[in-house]
């Protein structure tokens, strides 16, 4: 019971440490008298090593030995057990060579004694990372090659061989750096570059592959995609570094490759004091909070600490699930939430009266292009009335920035869609000219996962069986993730230029045929490809600028900005009598 209770206290390693240490002065005297057990003087012997291990014990303590600093085992725990064995060493040395002698001990019985120390203390250790190692079932975990050896994979491997829940089993690393070809990791060696991974996966018969490079581009994934399919290999990949970042388990979870990856993952990185700026300590409005892009957008304002994050939409559902993905509760009893729509001016002017918002993201739109079609007053109605709604309000209140969130549709328009987001743009350009706050709007391509859009539709039909429909096989669209709009979104409201539109860099376009064939191939299903033909109003290719348009820099390299055209509420009425014939 004595000795449990002591275990328990100071940890069974710290225990074992304080024997090794008394071990280790009476292997040094024995060393140093030559086996000669006579001449050993054990109390004398027996207060030094046990001297030694308090000190030892206190210092570890002060350094994190014994806390969960290091992982059991790892270079860095016995680099700090190194550390800490001189440091409790070094006086007790110092003490027997001038009064060794005199103590019947040896002069040199600590320098003996601190190597042997370490290799008793340092082989406990790697002893129970090999036991820990073991006690995951190699029988269920999946061998896979783990392709970067960089500084993730120096955290990824090790936790995924120690990690008991683990389902994979590092057999080896690819990499194409040749500086790095004699590297191992944690035991797993370096097998060759990537041009070899066809042979490397029939040597070590692996089952997949882990993408461990942060941040990978999608031409990387599809390029790792192409030659992982006909081997049957499956891919994995690290989540985005701002997740892994924000994780509060020191753990990296691993995720399949999915096709948002393949077409939109890029490296962006926002200026966030200009955005901290922008958005701390103030009241921020947003429109069309329960919207893919409000509520991305409610998300990521809300990291940035503002004194009040009004929430505004039409559709209570949607309300309920920005308020629970932003503050995870879904009580809809908070005074943040405003039921509304943007065509009601009066309600409008009423919440903007209240709530006296100093910043609004404009995000509330009707955007199915052939709905619009078919009902081009329902466009007028919420994508041109409305946003002036939003804009007159803004304007009462003395909004100092507003963020019309647009669509690369308003670029040389051929739907009503298009016509009626540059009619929003060319109403935010009046704006800024009335007031000294930054009124603006941004253009962006699609999004992947919003709602309705391409990918949730063309998952529901390979989940339910059903064949695949596509305009035409030469059609293209820019594409980016919600995230990366948003960031670049927000990083837009932080521009300065009146009567300007800001326009997101979204790379290059993607066939839609492609994205089909890779959602295919993702889920393993076999389906047919309808090709339907452009529907009235939509493009075969998208552009991101009118051709009479000119781009210039801003101050973020993944943002261009261009003028916009200005249209007065006043002319409005005009427009509308020829709305229909005009959009057309």
């Amino acid at each position: 019971m004595y000795w449990s209770r002591v275990r328990s206290k100071v940890g069974g390693q710290a225990l074992f440490d304080a024997i090794s240490w008394v071990a280790a002065v009476f292997l040094a005297g024995l060393l140093r008298y030559e086996f000669d057990v006579g001449r050993l003087d054990v109390l004398p012997f027996f207060v030094l090593g046990a001297s030694i291990a308090v000190v030892s014990f206190t210092v570890g303590k002060l350094l994190s030995l014994y806390g969960a600093r290091h992982s059991v085992g790892t270079s860095s725990e016995l680099y700090s057990l190194t550390l800490v064995t001189f440091i409790a060493a070094a006086p007790f040395a110092f003490f027997t060579f001038l009064y060794g002698v005199s103590w019947a001990i040896p002069r040199s019985a600590v320098l003996i004694a601190a190597p042997i120390f370490l290799v008793l203390s340092g082989s406990v250790r790697a002893l129970r990372r090999s036991r820990a190692n073991k006690k995951v079932a190699p029988h269920r975990r999946k061998p896979v090659l783990i392709y970067g050896a960089g500084s993730m994979a120096d955290k990824l491997i090790p936790q995924l061989l120690e990690d008991p829940q683990s389902l994979f089993l590092p057999v080896g690393l690819i990499d194409d750096d040749p500086r790095r070809s004699n590297r191992w990791i944690a035991g797993v060696k370096m097998m060759g570059s990537f041009s070899h991974f066809t042979e490397i996966v029939a040597r070590t018969k692996a089952s997949g592959v882990v993408v461990a490079i942060p941040r990978a581009s999608p031409e990387l994934l599809r390029k790792v995609r192409d030659a992982s399919d006909p081997l049957g290999v499956k891919v994995f990949i690290l989540p985005n570094f701002s997740e892994i970042l924000s994780s509060s388990v020191d753990r990296v979870a691993l995720r399949d490759l999915g096709i948002e990856d393949l077409v939109g993952r890029r490296s962006i990185t926002v200026q966030s004091p200009k955005i901290d700026s922008l958005l701390r300590d103030k009241r921020v409005l947003i429109t069309g909070a329960g919207g893919s892009i409000g509520q991305e957008l409610c998300k990521q304002v809300a990291n940035y600490a503002p004194k009040e994050l009004v929430f505004l939409d039409r559709d209570e559902t949607a309300l309920q699930q920005a308020q629970l993905r932003v503050e995870s509760t879904g009580l809809l009893d908070s005074p943040n939430l405003v039921l509304a729509d943007i065509r009601d001016s009066a309600t409008l002017a009423a919440v903007f009266s209240h709530h006296l918002p100093e910043v609004v993201f404009h995000a509330a739109a009707l955007k199915h292009l052939p709905l619009l079609e078919k009902f081009p007053e329902e466009a007028w109605k919420t994508n041109v009335m409305g946003t002036l709604n939003v804009l007159n309000a803004s304007l009462k209140v003395g909004v100092t920035t507003f963020v019309n969130v647009s669509t690369d549709k308003a670029a040389d328009p051929s739907s009503v869609l298009g016509h009626s987001k540059l009619l929003s743009e060319e109403l935010t350009a009046w704006a800024s000219g009335e007031t000294a706050g930054n009124y603006l709007s941004v253009r962006f391509g699609n999004v992947l996962g919003s709602r309705g859009s391409l990918v949730p539709t063309l998952a529901y039909l390979l989940e339910n069986d059903l064949p695949i429909t596509i305009t035409d096989p030469d059609a293209t669209r820019y594409f980016m993730t919600i995230p990366e709009a948003c960031e670049l979104v927000l990083q837009a409201g932080t521009e300065v230029s009146p009567a300007s539109v800001f326009i997101l860099d979204m790379g290059e376009p993607v066939k839609i045929l492609d994205i089909a064939k890779r959602m295919i191939d993702l889920t393993s299903t076999k389906t047919d490809i309808t090709f339907t033909g452009l529907r009235p109003g939509e493009k075969l290719h998208e552009t991101l600028q009118a051709p009479n348009q000119e781009l210039r820099s801003s101050t973020h390299p993944l943002v261009w900005a261009t003028t916009s055209k200005v249209t007065e509420p006043t002319l409005l009425p005009k427009i509308e009598k020829t709305w229909v014939t005009r959009v057309r």
